[in-house]
Parts: structure tokens; sequence; C-alpha cells
């Protein structure tokens, strides 16, 4: 007989999150089990990276919100919080959350692969935000120097002698891929 493992809902892993132990720790609901964050420094000079070129990019085009680290819910998905490494979100009409997830998932969700990553497992990340509302997807894959970027319609591969653009999301954004590997 197999024992079914109890999938943790949205409200547990809130609860889990608040623990005193928890408090300077990441982690995100993937599917109802609990997963923890442990970002290496490539991992954050690379998002460091991602985050100042978008950031400089909204200085000159205010359309929106980046942001580091900032946990995503689909409010319909009791299983899954999501903490994409780097998120922007275009809707300025909403207002800045200060506590919680934000209710919906971004429009641009950035995953950059660790070494414990698996190739399916960024597959599955990048599917999981284009089927809940985001509009585009950036796998970043530092060991090879790449940067795959998804959209619900097309799927390219960049190596650093390519451009990274933001497509209908980010109307005019570009950045040398090389650029976001700068510093690794």
């Amino acid at each position: 007989m197999a024992v079914q493992e109890h999938a943790t809902t949205v409200k547990e892993f809130e609860a889990f999150i608040a623990r005193p132990e928890n408090a300077n720790r990441l982690f995100e609901l993937v599917n109802g089990e609990i997963v923890q964050k442990v970002p290496t420094q490539e991992h954050g000079i690379i998002a460091g990276n991602i985050i100042t070129w978008l950031n400089m990019y909204l200085l000159d085009h205010p359309i929106g919100r980046a942001a580091v680290e900032a946990r995503h819910r689909d409010p319909d998905d009791q299983y899954n919080d999501r903490l994409p490494d780097v998120s922007f979100v275009a809707d300025m009409s909403r207002s800045v959350v200060r506590e919680g997830a934000v209710p919906f998932i971004p429009d641009l969700a950035v995953e950059i692969k660790s070494p414990s990553d698996t190739l399916k497992e960024m597959s599955e990340t990048a599917t999981y935000y284009l089927t809940h509302g985001a509009k585009m997807v950036w796998l970043v894959y530092p060991d090879k120097r790449l940067v795959e970027v998804l959209t619900p319609t097309e799927r390219l591969l960049l190596t650093e002698d390519d451009t990274l653009t933001g497509g209908d999301v980010l109307p005019g954004f570009a950045v040398a891929v090389r650029d976001v590997f700068r510093g690794v």
C-alpha cells in the first residue's frame, strides 16, 4: 500500500515561513512541496546584473516595476507560491505588496539555474509561469552562459553573441547576453 504524502497548502506555507527559525531563509512552495532556495554568489551577481539592466530601462520607460526574490502566487492555486529570482510587473495601478506574496504571476519571470537545479525543473518552472499568466520567462544558464527566452508561442536560446530583448513585455529593452554574465 502506497502512503500518500500531504501536499502543503498556501495557508500552511505562510505559517511555515512565519516561524522565527525561518526568518532569514528563502522558501517557495512548488506543487505542494516546500523548497528552500540557497542562492550562490554567482547567482546573486547575475540577478544583480539583470535587475540593474531592467531598472535602467525603467528609468526611461516607467511602464512597471522590477523586483528581486519577490514571492508571487496565482490566487486560484493553493499549492504554489513561487519566488522568481527576478520579476517584472507591468501594471503600475496595482499597489506594491508590503507583506506576503504578490497575488498574481509576474509578466516576466527570470529564473537563474543553480547547480542543484535540473533542466527538467527549469522547464517545468517556465511552463508553470507561462500557464499561470506570465507573458515571458527568461531561464539563465550560468554554466553554459546561455539565456533561454520563452513566451506562450516562442522559445529562443541565446548565446553570449546575442542580444536579450524584452519583446512586447518590455518594448525597446535590449542588453547583450554577455552583459548578463558580467563579473562571473
